[in-house]
């Protein structure tokens, strides 16, 4: 919380909890509760595999939870066991019920496009948004980690265009969130489509983002290796002046782009261990 706290001091309105699955944490709902009393912390999002979310959905929402993404690769329950090791697609689905049920609107999909894995899936995901009014967001594959790695990777600008076609869908300059992907819209203007391309059209020169993990480690890119150490700092009982100056000490650290493309090994940590 200190380090939530000091980061809207230095101008940081916008948060978002991960994970691992940050629906796994037991005190979820008061450290929600906790970070939205806080009068700097304009939007705080979630991103959740959602299995846990049907039992919790109601009580973040109440808690002051702006937003959700959810990680959703497929809506076929045999291809999901096989991506994630476990039947959990009926779970996943009735937490998506619970969250428009407790009031939280566009509900974010997060699907990965995988080629030999659900590439063929897309038009049906999105059809699936369309009816249920949630914004599909597709996200190239990124090669982090041995499985990052071993999975490959489709660019999908040319899928996209694609679907512009078939769903008569629109480039917008509207946003969800402060992230940086780019989205579409249909005729009545409803947002359903956004595009992560970390590959085929990077957005680092845009990126504003760091990553604070659970050992208190700030993360500054995902396809770099830049960090930086507050624990030992909090752990000394710092000042709030000496962890503001760390952390825009840190912040310097920040590289002009990831090393995806030009060294795709060089990043071993995988994403459940960075956080999406």
């Amino acid at each position: 919380m200190r380090v939530v706290y000091n980061f809207s001091v230095l101008g940081t309105h916008h948060f978002r909890l991960t994970g691992g699955e940050p629906l796994l944490r037991k005190n979820i709902v008061e450290l929600v509760r906790d970070m939205k009393a806080m009068e700097q912390v304009k939007d705080l999002s979630m991103t959740t595999n959602a299995t846990l979310l049907a039992d919790k959905a109601e009580a973040l929402f109440e808690a002051g939870l702006d937003r959700l993404n959810i990680s959703l690769d497929t809506l076929n329950s045999k291809q999901m066991e096989e991506i994630t090791g476990s039947n959990c697609l009926d779970n996943i689905l009735a937490g998506l019920s619970a969250a428009k049920k407790a009031g939280f609107e566009r509900v974010r999909i997060n699907m990965v496009v995988m080629p030999d894995r659900n590439f063929d899936e897309v038009e049906e995901m999105l059809r699936f948004c369309i009816q249920q009014q949630y914004i599909l967001c597709l996200i190239e594959v990124m090669p982090m980690g041995e499985s990052g790695r071993s999975t490959a990777s489709v660019y999908l600008q040319e899928t996209v265009q694609k679907l512009e076609k078939k769903f008569n869908l629109h480039p917008t300059s509207k946003k969800i969130g402060n992230g940086p992907a780019r989205y579409w819209e249909t005729e009545n203007g409803f947002v359903n489509l956004g595009l992560i391309t970390p590959l085929s059209q990077h957005f680092c020169e845009t990126c504003n983002r760091v990553r604070l993990t659970v050992d208190g480690t700030l993360l500054m890119c995902l396809g770099q290796d830049s960090s930086f150490q507050l624990k030992p700092l909090l752990r000394n009982q710092c000042s709030d002046e000496e962890l503001q100056n760390a952390i825009m000490q840190a912040v310097k650290l920040k590289p002009q782009a990831h090393d995806f493309l030009e060294k795709p090994k060089k990043i071993n940590r995988i994403m459940s261990m960075t956080g999406g």
